[in-house]
């Protein structure tokens, strides 16, 4: 399923240093939500919406939830209900790397460095919410184990959710029942991955963008079974890719193009 969040009245505005950034003109606005699930196509409004809207996830029965900048104060995330009204807003914290839900009304958000060291729900690096927003957990290492300082893969399947995370790369599972576990694994900094029982696979690391590694995990820690390079399915090289989202045992790609989309399982 792919959605792409639309501002009707947006303009560029030029900013002190880099590309103009496209911002609505008013606040607040109503913006479209266009969703693609399988080739079907529908469209959803949202309304009254004060964010410039980073990270968007579905929760059930047709709800949304958004993080995001430029509300007043510190509530950077809302709750959309099916009308495309909002019902809640809350504070997620700062340096929201990853937004993920799942389809047991969970919601997980993973942070990088800046606000790890800066805000105080950042600082556990990764997050555990209620479909409601309201915080249920939040990490805390065993002794003697590195804190998260920097999220660098995240996958989320329902009741559990997987990180990799600087500054050493442990595997970390993650479940909503407070079950904790921490695995040695051979690969360094991941870009995504995909779990499934036993099974990982885990694109790039190492320095090798277009590496994949397929693992097998035992209790303790992360077995490196083999390796290959990641190819288009028309057999040309993989040169760039955004962000991969992970999900159970599915890793989505998305290369230059907005529009198209790869996926690959284990």
């Amino acid at each position: 399923m792919r959605r792409l969040l639309i501002c009707p009245d947006a303009e560029l505005r030029p900013r002190s240093y880099g590309r103009p950034y496209p911002q609505p003109r008013t606040r607040p606005y109503d913006a479209l939500l266009v969703i693609d699930s399988g080739g079907a196509v529908r469209e959803q409004w949202l309304h009254d919406m004060n964010l410039r809207v980073t990270h968007l996830d579905a929760l059930p029965n047709d709800r949304f939830v958004l993080q995001g900048h430029g509300a007043a104060g510190d509530q950077n995330a809302q709750i959309y209900g099916r009308d495309g009204r909002r019902r809640r807003s809350f504070v997620m914290g700062h340096a929201v790397e990853y937004l993920m839900a799942d389809r047991r009304h969970h919601v997980w958000s993973a942070y990088f460095d800046e606000g790890v060291y800066s805000d105080p729900i950042s600082a556990d690096g990764l997050v555990r919410w209620d479909s409601g927003g309201n915080r249920q957990w939040g990490y805390r290492p065993p002794e003697g184990i590195e804190y998260i300082d920097t999220v660098y893969a995240f996958n989320v399947d329902d009741g559990v959710a997987w990180a990799n995370y600087y500054p050493t790369f442990p595997l970390l599972e993650a479940r909503t029942n407070g079950e904790i576990r921490l695995r040695k694994s051979p690969v360094i900094a991941p870009a995504g991955m995909a779990v499934h029982g036993e099974q990982v696979i885990m694109l790039g690391g190492c320095r090798q963008p277009d590496r994949l590694h397929r693992c097998r995990m035992t209790e303790h820690e992360v077995l490196l079974i083999e390796e290959a390079c990641l190819t288009l399915p028309n057999g040309a090289p993989l040169r760039g890719y955004a962000r991969p989202v992970g999900r159970g045992r599915h890793l989505y790609l998305r290369g230059a193009s907005p529009r198209q989309w790869y996926v690959m399982g284990v």
